[in-house]
């Protein structure tokens, strides 16, 4: 028979053991399953307890809710690398809080993603001394924000530092003068951050991939590039720096108080009417002096004035008609579509461009350029918009040769358009080029298949005589674009 004081240390000795297994860490236990998907050899009871906080109930969150729970062992979330870690994901982030640049204030240490502050610091961060040798005065004027407002009404000052109102501890109220509140980015429905589709900085929602809205409510039913396309402005800018997109829409930044549109509009708010009034005042109708018509920021004016905002009067003797017909000569448009007709007389686009020239604008010398912008081909002379071709060579643009070294069937394969036709029924096949009709100007391309006919007019002119029509479509000068040119994106109107 074994005495006593013997069996009571085998007691003391299996408790200690007992007590020494049971705190050991999760991720240190031996697995308690034989093999890859074998059963746990844990009852649920006993595994759920493993992966609770220690003296916390049953029924309360598994892996401190940032987990799954699997035959005793955290499994903690891997959607957020490095987020959760722990036995039993009780850390969180691994980046503790800062204060104004510094981790911990420089006042502790980052420890499991909290903070533990050295003697005489106490706070999130450490930033709040327990001491402090500042007077009221000189706390609050240190605690005040840019518009001179103690922690932005949102905190209390503490020795110079701000000190945010959580009541209910989410941490919802940050920043240096408190001035973030995230409380803002909560969906009155979902009562989740931003509806759970986007990330909530300082009061503002940033939506996630196909959602939009203030707290990213809608979701929107095309692809990102889509929606960018769709809002890019001629000039190549988003909205035209002038708006937001929004779901392949631009919501300009400026709205009339009259509920019509604004002074900025447009499908890609690329029109700014503003430029179009003497003096701004956005709530007087006064465009382009009362002697025009604003279109898209440009004022087209009325007969007999002129001006970037028809601010000047122009005396001229003829009426509308007469001034017209003079500036029409030999052709149907005024100006011959090149120009503008002031007074019956014309003014060629683009100012100061010699090529265009003549009593109408009749002479294009811009015809006798190739693609590649040689004149003539390099073979004769333009003379008002036709070649004269040196001996040896012929064609608009002087470039057949009169001798040809190919025979007739590889002329033609050379000539012969995607349906087969010669140089698209509207020329003729010369040593494997095609020569287009000389009595129809408006027919050009290598295979003569470009009508220039296509290209969009505006007030009467072809691209509006500020750019060139190349196989029907217009090639805009510089500070020039639409459709029809019609669109002025330069910095000072001509």
């Amino acid at each position: 028979m074994r005495p006593a004081g013997f069996r009571n240390f085998l007691l003391l000795v299996s408790s200690v053991l007992i007590v020494g297994l049971s705190a050991v860490p999760q991720s240190f236990s031996p697995s308690l399953r034989s093999g890859t998907g074998a059963p746990c050899r844990l009852s649920r009871a006993e595994s759920e307890r493993r992966c609770r906080a220690p003296g916390q109930p049953p029924g309360s969150a598994l892996c401190h809710g940032r987990g799954r729970c699997d035959c005793g062992v955290c499994i903690c979330h891997v959607s957020e690398p490095g987020v959760y870690f722990g036995p039993l994901c009780e850390c969180h982030e691994w980046v503790c809080e800062t204060y104004d640049g510094s981790t911990c204030a420089g006042h502790g240490k980052c420890d499991c993603g909290k903070c533990k502050c050295q003697e005489g610091w106490f706070g999130d961060a450490c930033q709040y001394p327990i001491h402090c040798d500042l007077t009221k005065k000189k706390s609050n004027q240190m605690c005040k924000n840019s518009q001179d407002v103690i922690c932005s009404n949102a905190g209390t000052c503490h020795c110079g530092r701000c000190k945010c109102d959580n009541p209910d501890g989410n941490g919802l109220v940050y920043g240096k003068f408190c001035e973030c509140d995230d409380r803002e980015c909560i969906d009155d429905e979902t009562e989740e951050i931003c509806g759970g589709h986007g990330k909530c900085y300082c009061g503002n929602c940033y939506c996630g991939s196909g959602w939009h809205g203030d707290k990213c409510e809608f979701q929107c039913d095309i692809t990102p590039w889509e929606s960018k396309r769709r809002c890019t402005s001629p000039d190549g800018k988003i909205c035209s720096n002038r708006g937001t997109c929004v779901c392949g829409e631009c919501s300009c930044h400026d709205v009339d108080p009259t509920g019509d549109w604004g002074d900025i509009h447009g499908d890609t708010c690329e029109c700014d009417e503003r430029d179009c009034r003497a003096v701004y005042d956005r709530y007087s109708d006064d465009f382009c002096s009362g002697h025009g018509q604003c279109n898209c920021g440009r004022c087209d004016c009325k007969v007999g004035w002129y001006g970037k905002k028809c601010e000047h009067p122009r005396s001229c003797p003829l009426s509308a008609e007469e001034s017209i017909r003079k500036c029409q000569g030999s052709s149907d448009l005024p100006c011959s579509g090149r120009g503008k007709c002031e007074c019956g007389k014309c003014t060629c686009y683009p100012p100061g461009d010699r090529r265009v020239y003549g009593k109408t604008c009749e002479c294009d010398d811009r015809r006798c350029e190739g693609l590649d912008g040689t004149v003539c081909g390099g073979h004769g002379t333009c003379s008002c918009g036709h070649c004269v071709c040196e001996t040896g060579w012929f064609g608009k643009l002087c470039q057949h040769p009169r001798k040809c070294n190919m025979t007739e069937e590889q002329s033609k394969s050379l000539c012969e358009s995607a349906d087969g036709i010669l140089c698209s029924g509207k020329g003729s096949c010369h040593c494997g080029k095609c020569i287009c009709s000389a009595e129809e100007w408006y027919i050009s391309g290598e295979l003569c298949d470009c009508d220039d006919r296509d290209c969009d007019k505006h007030d009467g002119l072809i691209c509006t005589g500020n750019g060139i029509c190349s196989c029907g479509n217009c090639e805009c000068w510089d500070g020039w674009n639409g459709n029809a040119c019609e669109i002025w994106l330069g910095t000072e109107y001509p």
